[in-house]
């Protein structure tokens, strides 16, 4: 890869995007992307292996091609109803004679918050440090250079299968590619669209996928819990499809057109043999939609209510990815959160295109901020250690057939 060039590749159930970003003079500017329609994931798990290689590598052609430049590694996005997370807290004392917190004492007490009780067919994908508290002061963001003897660190920890990561991270391989890093898709979707004060003052982030619904809540400006839900804007084109009687096709045309909107208009859509059309209202469109956006944001919600503490302030819901267009779904999850929503765009980075300045677009444009500022090691060290996962598989597996 060219030095300074950042690559983030999105396999989403609907569509899979890659990125192409340079540092510049100006900071992290978008020189390329590419995208082509997937076929080979379900609900953010691989179940078609071909397919899924050829989804990559054309959305990988195209980005080179609008970039003018080749690459080869990429950080790649990570969703699934496979996902957890956790908060674990962990001590050391601090190592030097002089009782001065070092880089070395910080990276040791994230290491000690990692060891938790973990199914051997699982695997931390990110230990993001939450706050670090020196001989019990709380609340400290740097601890670098600080006086103390005791060193504590409370950290947010994402889990997930190592079978299922493998087998995506095998079709980034099989298509050229090497995976420079991996992420778990909100948080780059939050590095894309959410503003440092808002993750200060408390923000639920929603990114409603085709195949998933990806959650995460910050507070006092770091991720406290995020999770995944197996539903998402495919299930509601599957509902509008069997209720107007039409195809698949027409009913993505008539979510994306007309949604739970309010208006009072009447509308055609073609029969499923494509030879006649019939009229419905929005009145029926709504009676399809508004259950299926409920019941998919009261699934949020819940396993909200059920994992964030409630002395936890949440001041506003913030809605990204493809199923954040619907219209009239801001004002459905304003009911369903009691709070002000948002739509959010990727709008942090140089070089977008206004039609890349759109939701579904957040989580490829945040996984290049994600790969390029801070969190950059956390994503290189996990990533890199389920490659070399990965390898041991392939070696094992070339060995059994040899």
């Amino acid at each position: 890869m060219k030095h300074g060039t950042v690559c983030g590749l999105d396999i989403g159930t609907t569509k899979t995007c890659t990125v192409v970003a340079v540092n510049g003079s100006a900071g992290l500017e978008i020189i390329g992307f590419g995208e082509a329609p997937s076929l080979g994931m379900r609900k953010g798990v691989v179940v078609d292996l071909d397919e899924t290689i050829k989804s990559i590598e054309a959305a990988t052609e195209r980005a080179e091609r609008m970039a003018g430049t080749h690459f080869d590694e990429v950080f790649v996005g990570i969703t699934g109803d496979h996902i957890r997370s956790t908060n674990n807290r962990a001590v050391v004392a601090v190592s030097g004679e002089d009782r001065e917190v070092s880089a070395g004492d910080v990276r040791r007490v994230i290491d000690a918050s990692k060891i938790i009780n973990l199914p051997s067919d699982r695997q931390i994908i990110h230990a993001l440090p939450r706050y670090f508290t020196v001989d019990g002061q709380e609340g400290v963001s740097d601890p670098i250079g600080m006086a103390g003897g005791r060193l504590e660190v409370d950290t947010h920890i994402v889990t997930g299968s190592s079978s299922f990561i493998t087998n995506v991270l095998k079709c980034v391989q099989r298509a050229g590619l090497e995976p420079l890093g991996i992420v778990f898709e909100p948080l780059a979707s939050s590095a894309a669209t959410l503003m440092q004060e808002e993750k200060q003052v408390g923000v639920v982030l929603l990114d409603i996928g085709g195949g998933t619904t990806d959650i995460a809540v910050y507070s006092l400006g770091s991720a406290i819990y995020t999770a995944t839900i197996p539903v998402g804007g495919n299930v509601l084109t599957s509902d509008i499809s069997l209720g107007l009687k039409t195809t698949l096709s027409e009913a993505e045309d008539v979510k994306r057109r007309l949604g739970a909107t309010l208006r009072d208009e009447r509308f055609d859509v073609r029969t499923l043999d494509g030879r006649a059309t019939r009229e419905h209202t929005t009145a029926e469109l709504r009676q399809i939609v508004v259950p299926r956006v409920l019941e998919t944001l009261r699934m949020a919600k819940q396993k909200i209510v059920e994992n964030v503490p409630r002395d936890v302030v949440l001041g506003e819901v913030v809605l990204t990815g493809g199923g954040a267009q619907l219209p009239g779904i801001e004002a459905i999850a304003e009911e369903v959160f009691g709070l002000p929503v948002r739509t959010g765009t990727p709008n942090t980075i140089g070089g977008l295109t206004d039609a890349m300045a759109a939701p579904q677009y957040a989580t490829a444009v945040g996984l290049v901020l994600f790969g390029s500022n801070g969190e950059r090691e956390d994503a290189l060290r996990n990533g890199r250690r389920s490659s070399a996962v990965l390898h041991r598989v392939q070696r094992w597996l070339s060995d059994l057939w040899a």
